[in-house]
């Protein structure tokens, strides 16, 4: 088989099998997903094609263990009015400065 007919045949494979695959995809999203088991009908069913209402959701559960944060620390300020973080907080001291190292002076004998 020449290299080109090959190569074609690859590019061909390769296209088949991407729509396949496509295929198989878009199949469940095309299908209707909320499907109920046949069953006798309701006595009081008017045999219209709606599903009638959704089922309403389920209660959440508690949370469990006590409180939500048992190692929840309160802020140190509660800023309620007009006045700033910086009026309520004294700024923290400043590190002392250190002095240089001095380098060794040499003398020359």
């Amino acid at each position: 088989m020449p290299g080109d007919a090959q190569v074609m045949l690859m590019i061909a494979g390769v296209h088949l099998l991407a729509l396949a695959c496509v295929t198989l995809l878009m199949i469940p999203a095309l299908r209707d997903g909320n499907w109920t088991p046949k069953g006798p009908p309701d006595s009081d069913s008017d045999d219209g094609w709606g599903r009638g209402p959704r089922k309403p959701p389920s209660r959440p559960k508690p949370p469990r263990g006590g409180l939500p944060l048992p190692d929840a620390e309160p802020a140190r300020v509660r800023l309620r009015d007009h006045r700033r973080l910086g009026d309520v907080v004294s700024r923290p001291e400043r590190r002392p400065v250190r002095e240089p190292r001095r380098a060794p002076v040499r003398t020359h004998h």
